[in-house]
């Protein structure tokens, strides 16, 4: 180690000093051969590096690469100037090149230049990383002029490192001399105890540099050092009330400007150590330092390590560490102590390294590669022995760009390797999935909560890896099939893109079996399978897409699916292939690639059939009922044509989807009976549209009035009387349109029972059509699944049960309302009975007996009648101003509710006792309320209604809420029958109770 530093001159003068010019180098070896050594210049210029950004965090921008290089190689001077048994001496540059040890000429020359620099075959840590030596490399590089030429090496450790940090000979001086200068004056004082650009500061004035410029640039670094060391990357954080940090900025901020004075005993200098050293010994419990902290804080200290590494690389070879690695490293791992380092640090600086340099030669020298990946394993190893926040952060953010570069990679592996660079791949790949590893198991909290057997890192990065760059090279040879395609476009019956596809596809699976997957099988067992099953996929996926597109099995269809065929069973083979060691014998892998043979492409072509057709059919549908009258004489039946229609159009799909040539008509049946009966039950949709309902014809309930005929009553305060009940609006809508009259509803109701009663015979074509099919067998006859109409036949019913309780409403509040809601009672109910509106309502009824079908006939009479009781009520107990009635009018209404019953029975013709009865049952309850007289109607209205509100209605009875749920003993019912009581009784209770008025 003593010849580190025992063969570097240290006394010429700065006239006599190493500059960058090629000027001084030359004449400097010119003049003395023996000293060529020692003035190295590189004969080849190094390439231009493109390294990727340091995962170790930013610095300073004041600092640059050649500031840092430069204070790395100050540590380094420093940490080794007390490496020999002997301090270092002074030896004067006139003395060194005349000194008989020296000439080149004396015999022992060879012997010292031995054993100063070691033995090329001689580097144990190269072999230990799998790097090849120089000079087996010079002899691959021999047919190279400048390569093989011979260049003056270094003589010494000490003189190879300078020539690597690419310091020149005066600055290398200069720093020995202010080092011996520190020594001198610092006697036992270790290296870790003083801050190393602060007594540097002090050693030099700007006569010691060439010229001003020179040394203000060497000054502003040390500080710019100092600042980044002591304020903006402390081994410790500062407080942001530190006086020291707060006087050291202004320090710096004032030496940019102007160069400070930095002799021993000026006084600037003095406060300017006083400072630094209250910075660098500051500790968190306030103890004696016997080290001061000023380099060792991250990240500056690795960005100093870094460039100290990066020194090993052959400065003539950028992708070669240099012969002498050992010696080298050993050295600069002196540097620890002051940077703060370890052997675990160290470890993932030089993976870095070695990796980034990998990427910024240009990823030629594969033995840095291999390096890498046997350093990044040491790297694994520390990661499981240590927990520490700190290095933790480092590892994860460095092993985050090595894996961030690598996945760059093989997310498409199929560009990026070939067989001239094969030989990289594995390397790349066990660096990807090693830092994968790290990052996951060693890192990441989360997986540390879980139990790591249920994550295979590696297992799983690789898959990722395979089915990326599978889809990514799926995609190329697509657009290269897709171009073959056009090419041919002139030529007879040119291959269609798919079928081109698939042989490519097949290609590609080859060369991924033989090339790529023995690689990738290291860390996956299946990688072949996995590989053929994304293939599988991504061409499935397009096959898909084309099948969508077609209607009928054209040639160009045919040969896509042959093709097709045949590439399916070549991937499950080489997925059988490469999964028959596995535990379930590649089913996982085979239940990835769900098949796409030629039947079940047919399959989805006739799918794609039915959908056609059943597209047609609704839109026929949508554009026959916005032409259809409804004529009750278009059709013997009393059906629309459109119903006739519609059924032929059903009948006419299944005897064609039967004709159909494929061998799979069971199966594919389910949906062609699902679609039409989705269509019929559309129709039934459609055909009841608008067609209004029971709520839309019942006119809206007026409020509680007291009123005798003949009267104008007006409201206190600000209610208004209704004077006469308007039509729900919506009525309007129907009203006057030829398409809504009762003939027209009664065919609607008869189109509906038609559509009803023919989906049994479909049933039965539907089984004799299966039963003389080829593809028909036993076990399709089993069960009723698939061949029976399950929507339509619901929809239907309820259709006619609407359609029937429309009309029926219709008839009674809207066509005859002129005779009952307008006319019946109003006046004098003597003068005003039932017996017009009978009239029309039979005549309403016999249109209805002519028009439906029989089957139905009873179910709409029945609804015209439940319409006419409620309609009958409806005048009784909420007809408006115009209505009052008497006890003695009861036997007028009651008279009048029987014929209207009398009407419907049709002397036994009609509707049956039994049903008359169940609708007219609220009618017979309420009717006795009209002859009761009023005192009873009092005191039942005050029982029932303090039974329903309790101890609130005993101070006054509140307004009952109108139900519309007519009964004897609902207190709203009673209330409208005294509303309507024409008596006095009744007059003074409503006035007393309500407020009612007593005269109108």
């Amino acid at each position: 180690m003593a010849s580190l530093f025992r063969d570097r001159t240290l006394g010429h003068s700065k006239r006599d000093s190493f500059s960058s010019s090629s000027s001084t180098t030359t004449a400097a070896t010119t003049a003395s051969p023996s000293s060529a050594t020692s003035r190295f210049t590189p004969t080849i210029t190094p390439t231009a590096l493109s390294p990727l950004p340091s995962p170790f965090g930013d610095l300073t921008p004041t600092l640059s690469d050649s500031d840092l290089r430069s204070s790395a190689y100050e540590i380094f001077l420093s940490a080794n100037r007390s490496s020999s048994s002997r301090p270092l001496t002074y030896i004067s540059n006139s003395n060194h090149t005349s000194s008989p040890t020296n000439s080149s000429t004396n015999g022992n020359s060879g012997a010292t230049l031995q054993k100063s620099l070691t033995s090329a075959a001689a580097s144990k840590m190269k072999k230990a990383l799998g790097l090849r030596s120089s000079s087996s490399r010079r002899s691959s590089d021999s047919n190279n002029p400048v390569a093989g030429g011979k260049t003056k090496r270094p003589v010494t450790i000490g003189e190879l490192m300078r020539v690597q940090m690419r310091v020149s000979e005066a600055s290398d001086s200069r720093i020995r001399r202010g080092l011996l200068r520190i020594s001198a004056g610092q006697v036992g004082r270790r290296t870790e105890s003083m801050v190393l650009p602060l007594e540097l500061l002090q050693q030099f004035k700007a006569s010691d540099f060439t010229d001003q410029e020179e040394y203000e640039a060497w000054q502003k670094r040390n500080l710019r050092m100092l600042e980044a060391g002591l304020l903006l990357h402390p081994h410790m954080p500062l407080e942001k009330a530190n006086t020291a940090a707060q006087r050291l900025r202004q320090i710096i901020h004032a030496a940019l400007d102007r160069p400070i004075e930095t002799g021993r005993n000026n006084e600037s200098m003095q406060v300017l150590r006083t400072t630094v050293m209250a910075l660098a010994s500051r500790t968190s419990d306030g103890a004696v330092l016997e080290s001061c902290h000023w380099a060792d804080g991250i990240p500056l200290n690795l960005r100093l390590y870094e460039m100290l590494l990066e020194a090993c690389f052959d400065i003539n070879d950028e992708s070669s560490i240099v012969e002498e690695v050992d010696e080298l490293m050993e050295l600069i791992k002196k540097t620890w102590g002051i940077l703060g380092l370890n052997q675990m640090l160290h470890n993932l600086c030089f993976t870095w390294v070695l990796f980034n340099r990998y990427v910024a030669t240009g990823q030629v020298e594969i033995d840095l590669l291999y390096a890498a990946d046997s350093q990044l394993s040491e790297v694994a190893k520390d990661a499981k022995m240590t927990k520490d926040p700190v290095y933790s952060k480092i590892l994860s953010s460095t092993l985050t760009a090595m894996l961030g570069w690598a996945e760059k990679r093989l997310l498409a592996y199929h560009e990026t390797f070939d067989s001239g660079n094969i030989d990289s791949m594995q390397s790349i790949v066990s660096v990807g999935v090693l830092s994968a590893k790290i990052l996951v198991e060693d890192i990441s909290n989360e997986y540390r909560r879980r139990r790591k057997n249920e994550v295979d890192v590696a297992l799983s990065r690789i898959d990722t890896y395979i089915r990326s760059s599978l889809r990514t090279a799926f995609a190329q040879r697509m657009e290269k099939a897709d171009s073959s395609r056009r090419a041919a476009r002139n030529q007879p019956n040119p291959l269609p893109v798919l079928a081109i596809l698939a042989k490519d596809v097949g290609e590609l699976a080859i060369k991924e079996k033989d090339m790529f997957s023995p690689i990738l099988k290291i860390w996956h067992p299946f990688a072949a399978g996995v590989a053929v099953a994304t293939l599988h996929a991504c061409y499935g996926n397009e096959l898909k897409q084309f099948i969508s597109g077609i209607t009928e099995l054209t040639p160009d269809a045919v040969q896509i699916l042959r093709a097709a065929d045949k590439l399916e069973k070549d991937l499950v083979q080489i997925a059988v292939e490469d999964s028959v060691d596995s535990d379930d014998g590649g089913k996982a892998i085979i239940r990835e690639m769900p098949p796409y043979e030629a039947e079940g492409a047919i399959a989805n072509l006739v799918k794609v059939w039915i959908k056609t057709r059943l597209d047609r059919l609704k839109e026929w549908v949508d554009r026959n009922l916005q032409q259809e009258v409804w004529n009750p004489r278009a059709n013997q039946e009393g059906c629309a044509p459109s119903a006739v229609e519609v059924l032929r159009i059903v009948d006419e799909t299944l005897e064609a989807f039967f004709q159909l040539p494929i061998p799979m008509h069971p199966a594919l049946l389910p949906d062609l009976v699902t679609g039409l009966d989705k269509c019929l039950q559309y129709y039934v949709t459609k055909a009841k549209s608008g067609c209004g309902s029971r709520n839309m014809y019942i006119p809206t309930m007026p409020a509680l009035t007291r009123c005798t005929t003949g009267t104008k009553f007006q409201w206190k305060k600000k209610e208004k009387l209704i004077t006469s009940q308007k039509r729900n609006p919506q009525v309007a809508t129907v009203n006057g349109d030829s398409s809504f009259g009762l003939p027209q509803l009664c065919v609607r109701i008869n189109s509906l029972h038609k559509i009803r009663m023919e989906l049994e015979v479909l049933e039965k074509r539907i089984i004799t059509l299966l039963r003389n099919s080829e593809s028909a067998h036993v076990e399709d006859f089993s069960n009723g699944l698939g061949k029976k109409f399950e929507l339509t036949p619901a929809s239907c019913i309820e259709a006619v049960q609407q359609l029937s309780e429309g009309a029926a409403y219709k008839i009674v509040f809207h066509d005859l309302s002129h005779v009952l809601w307008d006319s019946l009672y109003v006046g004098d109910p003597s003068s005003s009975r039932i017996e017009p509106f009978l009239q029309e309502l039979e005549h309403n009824l016999t249109v209805v007996a002519d028009t439906v079908h029989e089957r139905v006939r009873t179910r709409i009479i029945a609804d015209v009648m439940r319409a006419s009781f409620d309609g009958f009520l409806l005048v009784l107990l909420a007809g408006g101003p115009t209505r009052a009635f008497s006890a003695q009018d009861s036997q007028i209404i009651e008279d009048d509710f029987r014929s209207l019953k009398d009407l419907f029975w049709a002397n036994g013709d009609g509707l049956p006792d039994d049903v008359i009865d169940k609708f007219s049952t609220t009618a017979r309850n309420v009717l006795p309320l009209f002859r009761a007289d009023t005192d009873s109607l009092i005191e039942r209205f005050r029982r029932l209604t303090l039974e329903a509100y309790g101890s609130s209605a005993k101070s006054r009875l509140p307004l009952p809420p109108t139900s519309g749920q007519w009964n004897p003993t609902e207190p709203n019912t009673l209330l409208r029958v005294l509303c309507y009581r024409n008596d006095e009784a009744a007059t003074k209770f409503l006035k007393k109770t309500y407020n009612l008025p007593k005269k109108l």
